[in-house]
């Protein structure tokens, strides 16, 4: 039974080691700034980059700190009660940003309401503001509000926008904020654009053709991570030389190629794409060169092979390493030349493309070992560009979630209640080998299995327990040998009846417990109550 207080368990997370010059907090490395310094920094800032940037990239810091710290907050209690939730404030406090006073507090996460209104008691962030400047005109707290959006947005897994309505650099007594979904702020409602993917990728949107368009939308973002690779893309779209994508699999390599292709000088020519481990080794010289009528028994016209359709535009070839070494070869003699010979004739044509490879495998290990060409791999890697893998982007994972529920609720015509808690938690702390591609996957799962008018449990993501789940722990044993010992029925009754008692017989805040909707306790609780009045009549 716990004793210790939420404030006592914060300050022991905090901890100092002078000798090495490290401050943690949590399993988080910390630093300490002094206020004059900040607010100088701050200045500086504006100057140089423009009020607009300025408060952009604070907010994002912010929401970047705040999502580490709803890891922190979850871990502390479980995840399972209000008090893991009321850490955030505390956390802002132990790390002298500003005292936070809850004013009012409206979160079910079973309903998707979301409503927090606070007091900011003097924030540190307007105090910078005024040390260099007189009385502000709008709020200036940009970094707090990223904080707390990106604390309630990874803490619930839903994107939750904070904006500040009162702020003390402009006069008032202290700083007010308020919290609700994304969603019903309206249409200018991220005025920090703290969530907003980059201005390039909603451009590219608007002109793109139809499979590029659905390709882009999925390109969403605010990690530090997954905007340096943006940049870096950005940077180098318009300078024709040859990019080679690195990543895991599902990381969506093809969707970072078709932005860099919308954001190139060749946008309006083709942007052909070709899976190189799914093509048969006997058919990938035609494929990728051309045949010409009578080359081979089935070669019945002569065809343009992918290099040629790609002529003036990009050609993305996805999984390069699993080419065999006479593509290599041909592939290698196409970029030195420029000009491809169809399978079947003499002649050679001018092609102009530019190329976009990608690659999961360790291509140095290929070339040492003489399965990937070093000439070749020397061709392909000009800019090398790292794609994150997911769990190394994790302040996205509410974005993402958000993103594909709205999608597959629209394409499967469902109307869902966001995620029960428990739901939120595994998706939040799960590793995803399979990258962005297997939350996809997980959250249809969850949209078509889920009932109408009611939130997606955790049974209908994980058909079976996630594989972070599966890891054996040190009361498992004991856990194991009490499955053994009790009937299944017995067991879910003892849950049902601690999840009551720890919810003081509130059913919703006990069906989040249990990772179940409420409908489903309800039914689970009166199915008792009728066995129980059964067995014992009156």
């Amino acid at each position: 039974m716990r004793t210790e207080t939420l404030p006592a368990t914060l300050i022991r997370q905090l901890r100092m080691d002078p000798e090495r010059g490290h401050i943690w907090i949590g399993q988080q490395r910390a630093f300490l700034m002094q206020l004059p310094a900040f607010a100088a920094f701050r200045h500086e800032l504006i100057a140089e980059i423009g009020i607009s940037q300025a408060r952009r990239l604070l907010a994002r810091l912010g929401y970047a700190a705040g999502s580490s710290d709803a890891g922190l907050a979850r871990n502390l209690r479980g995840g399972e009660s209000d008090e893991a939730f009321t850490a955030g404030p505390l956390l802002h406090a132990m790390e002298g940003i500003t005292r936070v006073e809850t004013i009012r507090m409206e979160v079910n996460v079973e309903s998707g309401h979301h409503y927090v209104e606070q007091l900011w008691h003097d924030s540190m962030e307007a105090s910078a503001f005024l040390a260099h400047s007189p009385q502000a005109m709008e709020p200036v707290c940009w970094m707090q509000v990223g904080h707390a959006s990106g604390f309630n947005s990874a803490f619930f897994g839903r994107t939750v926008l904070f904006r500040e309505v009162e702020c003390r650099a402009m006069g008032h007594p202290h700083c007010r904020i308020i919290g609700k979904p994304i969603e019903e702020w309206g249409a200018d409602a991220d005025q920090l654009n703290v969530f907003d993917t980059s201005d390039y990728v909603n451009a590219s949107l608007h002109d793109a053709h139809m499979d590029d368009a659905l390709a882009l939308a999925d390109l969403i973002g605010a990690d530090p991570s997954f905007l340096a690779t943006c940049r870096q893309i950005e940077k180098v779209a318009e300078r024709d030389v040859t990019i080679l994508f690195r990543g895991e699999t599902g990381v969506g390599k093809e969707r970072f190629a078709r932005l860099l292709h919308r954001l190139s000088q060749r946008s309006a020519a083709p942007f052909i794409a070709v899976n190189c481990a799914a093509l048969p080794e006997n058919l990938i010289e035609s494929e990728l060169f051309g045949v010409e009528k009578g080359a081979f028994t089935g070669a019945l016209r002569s065809r343009p092979g992918r290099f040629e359709q790609a002529e003036g535009g990009t050609l993305f070839l996805d999984e390069i390493g699993t080419l065999a070494p006479v593509a290599q070869e041909k592939l290698l003699r196409v970029l030195q030349e420029r000009e491809v010979q169809r399978l079947g004739d003499d002649a050679t044509r001018k092609v102009d493309f530019r190329l976009v490879a990608a690659t999961n495998a360790d291509l140095e290990a290929d070339v040492r070992e003489g399965r990937f060409r070093e000439d070749l791999y020397y061709r392909i890697n000009v800019v090398p560009v790292h794609i994150p893998a997911l769990r190394e982007r994790r302040n996205d994972i509410p974005l993402l979630i958000r993103h594909f529920i709205k999608r597959f609720s629209t394409q499967h015509r469902r109307h869902i209640k966001g995620l029960t808690q428990a739901a939120v938690r595994a998706l939040l702390e799960y590793d995803y080998p399979g990258n962005i591609r297997e939350l996809e996957n997980l959250i249809e799962r969850g949209v078509v299995l889920a009932d109408d008018n009611e939130p997606i449990g955790l049974s209908q993501l994980f058909l079976s327990p996630p594989r972070e789940a599966q890891a054996i722990r040190p009361k498992q044993e004991v856990l194991e040998h009490w499955l053994d010992e009790r009937p299944l029925e017995s067991i879910i009754d003892t849950a049902v009846e601690r999840a009551l008692s720890r919810a003081e017989g509130n059913i919703a805040q006990a069906a989040r417990l249990l990772g179940l909707t409420r409908r489903q306790l309800e039914h689970r609780h009166k199915k008792e109550s009728i066995k129980g009045q059964a067995e014992n009549p009156a």
